[in-house]
């Protein structure tokens, strides 16, 4: 077996512990990289919050099975964080959406991050960055994040190409992995902070950035599909959608059909 290259975007620990996280590793390749955080994220003696991030992942998900790609180098981790009360509020995966789309848009000021209910960061309509989060035992979560800072959607799958956003497709340049995580976490960990001491906040933070306000959305539950036009968020993360029968609040539900989750064995 040939050695593994060097990266093209090295990742510089020093930074990232300078930017609040504890625990850094860096993986040439991995299956995922939510595998070896849950590893850390069982051990109590891991400080925390840690990052795990991997040049290159082979078996990348997102939720519900569905699949996840992305280019070699762009920015795959998981970060281990303390809930401090059991599992994390279900408001913490929208937290970290908004955080993301803030951090892009503060970072590359030409891109116009949107989240797609619950936490897909879009641009134009195309995915840019998915985020999953489980939850484990000991008040610990984990935020699986991918972010396509380099690749050309032209690269990805045909079937879901013309889903697929690219920094580099949007901006002519890949952007350093290091340098869009280093401004992430600190507005993460403030948001979080802020929703502690006020969760009607989440709204206000997440309405300017709500990709479906005002448009028709098709939500599938559990007990079926339902159609509405999208009013927003509530303050527990909920979707609102304004119905044939009234107004609904769904707090569960994926607005992408089951027939049409792409997997990557597909």
């Amino acid at each position: 077996m040939s050695p593994s290259l060097p990266s093209p975007d090295p990742i510089d620990p020093a930074a990232l512990h300078a930017a609040g996280f504890a625990t850094v590793e860096v993986l040439a390749a991995a299956e995922s990289t939510m595998i070896r955080s849950r590893e850390l994220a069982a051990d109590p003696g891991c400080p925390l919050p840690a990052a795990v991030i991997a040049d290159r992942q082979t078996k990348g998900r997102g939720r519900r099975g569905a699949g996840w790609w992305q280019a070699e180098g762009g920015l795959a981790v998981s970060i281990v964080l303390a809930t401090h009360a059991g599992s994390p509020p279900p408001t913490w995966s929208l937290a970290c959406g908004v955080a993301l789309a803030e951090t892009l848009r503060s970072v590359q000021p030409a891109v116009a991050a949107v989240v797609r209910w619950p936490n897909d960061v879009e641009v134009a309509g195309r995915k840019l960055a998915g985020i999953l989060v489980d939850a484990v035992a000991d008040g610990r979560a984990i935020f699986g994040i991918g972010v396509n800072t380099t690749g050309s959607a032209a690269d990805a799958p045909p079937a879901i190409a013309h889903r697929v956003a690219t920094l580099p497709d949007l901006t002519g340049a890949a952007l350093p992995r290091g340098r869009l995580l280093a401004a992430f976490l600190p507005r993460f960990h403030d948001l979080l902070g802020l929703l502690a001491a006020d969760p009607g906040q989440l709204p206000l933070r997440y309405c300017p950035l709500c990709a479906l306000d005002g448009k028709p959305v098709t939500i599938h539950t559990a007990d079926g599909r339902h159609h509405g036009v999208c009013r927003g968020i509530a303050a527990d993360g909920g979707l609102v959608l304004d119905t044939p029968a009234g107004r609904r609040h769904f707090t569960s539900g994926s607005l992408t059909d089951p027939a049409a989750v792409w997997r990557a064995d597909d």
